[in-house]
């Protein structure tokens, strides 16, 4: 079977933004202009094809990544330039940053959604900020030029001044806000408007005469980027030669690949406006999976890097970069492939875990439509049915292949809900769904509390776990009860000490013995655990230092104040002594655990909780109600700055005191507010609140 679609014309791009900025009707635009669907769904109305699980469709967001496929063929250009775009339409919630992070790690390109009335958003940054970690090349499109307060050119100035990026504006509007009519090429100066609503029959018209000059001043700019990206055009703008449209396209396209330069187009989805000019775009700046750079792995054999050419007949190398439960076809294993090609029904190795799974079908996504295919080729982004032991993050590849990718780092949870069964058979239940969610989703994590016969769910926000107990109940049908979120606190050290544990316990016949010194120093803040061995001559046997190692692993899980984990602590094993024959690897894992913990207890232990920073963005009239709650919230106010008629207040803020925020900045400013909040670092509890927390455990 040969591959229907040449590489140099495959596109894999996400469509990744703020939350509220419009991906996933910028996504359905796109579907219907390609024709992939004949409606036109929207967001609001429940209807999108890009949110198809239940608690999407109810809130409006997009909660986790869809991938679909379509095809298109630039305006005015022969059917022969079509391209096939595999597109993934990522959430924008801040809870569900990992989606975007894993996307963006498979993706090729990007298509980045600011929104005219806001410009450069918080989330907007964070979601920049990891395109910029994978060198993702990325189209910028302002959308929401409809809106009352939309503004264009401050827009594009936010994404210079709080981006740092470099963007060159491809298009202007025409009028903004109520006004918005369509757009004016820079490269063809020519006005796009559209004589139909759906926007589907677009008229290419003369530049209206009072925006002519404004015009000629964008364009001017634009050539002037442009040319500084090639040595070639730099020239030729310098002598004041003309530019041909096609090798505008070209040197344009060569800057995009290679993130010397970011076009900036504009439009408003919702309005059907600049959609068909973005595809253009995608197909004519964004790379083919032949020109992005080869993916780089370690072959774990001979620990030597190797790259992994996107050429069809090399062996197979793909990543599994999401796995998700389909109802009907049980677990489906989305993953890119990067090298070779891989047909249905045969045999990969997963050299992750060093175990042969077979591939009983290969199947094409749609949101959550599947289309079977019998093989994929390099470049392609497709799911795997059938596979037992893989997971998140797995490289998988050929039999003759000793290659590992790099596999993506998730940040830590930061709070955590209890979970109670009602009966025995939800117990079972809740077992299978968490067994599900968590091979899903790298950031959630799951523990068992033995005293209180509690499960501990913990995820990245107060939505993430919402939507994870939502999800138990309505998929695996588990009744439980819920307690309220609580903040993953931490325990840590203050000083350095040294400290004794013995084990020996004779009760006739063999004893038990173990004996080891410990030194326990404070490590920088997010730094972990680090466990030192500084044993020489044979004080205690090689054979016992991982059961130490261990020891002190398992009391860390659990710390000395109030029973939290310990963080950022480095525990070196210094000395000790054995006995020949009552000496065990348990003897020297429970001295360990002993020593540790009496060490702790005497290195000043204290409490850290995690802070949150948080963006409010609320009208002028409610800053000083805003402001006030935020202060009585432990907050640290990092400034406030105006964007248009709104006002933004940066902060710093305690997890918490931050629980049903949702609620309260909507009542502080009648419904006209927002927020969002990301972790950002640990720092110690105030006495006063330690105090009351360890209360609480007690």
């Amino acid at each position: 079977m040969q591959r229907d679609y040449p590489i140099e014309k495959t596109r894999d791009i996400g469509i990744i933004a703020h939350i509220d900025a419009g991906k996933t009707t910028v996504t359905e635009r796109i579907l219907y202009y390609t024709g992939k669907k004949h409606k036109i769904g929207e967001v609001h109305e429940g209807q999108a094809e890009m949110d198809w699980m239940e608690q999407e469709k109810e809130r409006g967001i997009t909660i986790t990544a869809a991938a679909t496929t379509c095809f298109w063929t630039p305006i005015g250009e022969d059917k022969a330039n079509e391209a096939r775009i595999n597109i993934i339409d990522t959430p924008g919630h801040i809870d569900f940053t990992v989606e975007v992070q894993r996307s963006l790690r498979v993706l090729d390109g990007a298509i980045v959604v600011f929104e005219a009335v806001s410009g450069v958003q918080a989330q907007s940054e964070t979601v920049w900020r990891q395109a910029d970690n994978f060198a993702v090349p990325r189209l910028c499109f302002i959308n929401k030029m409809d809106r009352a307060g939309a503004d264009f050119y401050m827009s594009f100035d936010s994404l210079k001044e709080k981006l740092g990026a470099n963007v060159v504006a491809l298009q202007i509007p025409i009028g903004q806000e109520e006004k918005f009519k369509g757009i004016i090429d820079l490269i063809k100066m020519k006005a796009i408007t559209a004589t139909d609503k759906l926007g589907k029959d677009l008229v290419y018209s003369e530049i209206p005469s009072d925006l002519k000059e404004e015009t000629q001043k964008w364009r001017k700019e634009m050539l002037e980027k442009i040319a500084e990206t090639s040595d070639k055009m730099l020239e030729k703008y310098l002598g004041g030669a003309e530019f041909q449209e096609e090798e505008i396209h070209q040197t344009l396209r060569e800057a995009t690949i290679k993130n010397k330069i970011y076009p900036v187009l504009c439009g408003s989805a919702l309005k059907n406006k600049g959609i068909q000019a973005l595809l253009d775009a995608t197909v004519r700046y964004l790379p083919s999976p032949s020109e992005a750079p080869p993916a780089k792995g370690v072959d774990y054999k001979n620990k030597t890097e190797i790259e992994c050419l996107p050429i069809d007949d090399h062996p197979f190398v793909g990543l599994i970069f999401k796995v998700a439960h389909d109802p009907y076809v049980g677990k489906l294993y989305f993953f890119r492939v990067y090298s070779g090609s891989l047909e249905a029904g045969s045999y990969i190795l997963n050299n992750t875990n060093s175990k042969k799974e077979r591939v009983s079908r290969i199947v094409r996504l749609h949101a959550n439509h599947r289309e079977e295919t019998k093989k994929v080729f390099a470049g392609d982004i497709a799911a795997l049915v059938g596979l037992k032991d893989s997971k998140t993050g797995d490289t998988i590849t050929s039999d003759e292949i000793t290659v590992r990718l790099e596999k993506t780092t998730f940040p830590e949870p930061v709070i955590s809900v209890a979970v109670e069964p009602k009966t025995k058979a939800d117990q079972e239940k809740l077992g299978l769904a968490l067994k599900e969610f968590l091979d899903e989703d790298p950031t959630l994590k799951v523990s068992y509390n033995e005293e209180t016969g509690q499960t501990l769910v913990s995820g990245m926000g107060e939505l993430h776990l919402e939507i994870i107990i939502d999800r138990m109940k309505r998929e695996f049908s588990v009744e439980a009860n819920v307690s309220k979120p609580r903040v993953a606190y931490k325990e840590t050290i203050r000083k350095t000490i040294e400290s004794e544990g013995k084990f020996i316990r004779q009760s006739g016949g063999r004893g038990q013995y173990g004996h080891v010194f410990l030194r326990l120093e404070p490590l920088e803040r997010g730094a972990g655990f680090k466990f030192i061995n500084e044993i020489k001559g044979g004080i205690i046997p090689a054979e016992f230092i991982p059961a130490i190692e261990k020891g002190i692993k398992d009391a860390i899980k659990k710390g000395v104040i109030a029973g939290y984990p310990v963080v950022d602590v480095a525990a070196a094993v210094y000395d000790g002594s054995f006995h020949e024959v009552d000496s065990s690897e348990l003897a020297f894992k429970i001295a360990a655990t002993k020593a540790f913990q009496e060490g702790a207890r005497r290195a000043e232990p204290y409490l850290v909780e995690p802070i949150m920073d948080l963006e409010v963005v609320v009208p002028e009239d409610y800053l000083g109600a805003v402001n006030g709650d935020l202060n009585s919230r432990r907050a640290q106010i990092e400034n406030i700055t105006p964007r248009g008629n709104l006002q933004v207040i940066k902060a710093k803020v305690p997890l918490a005191e931050m629980f049903g925020y949702a609620t309260i900045i909507r009542s502080l400013s009648s419904g006209r507010g927002a927020f969002v909040m990301q972790f950002d670092h640990y720092e110690e509890v105030p006495k006063n609140i330690a105090a009351q927390i360890i209360e609480g455990k007690k």
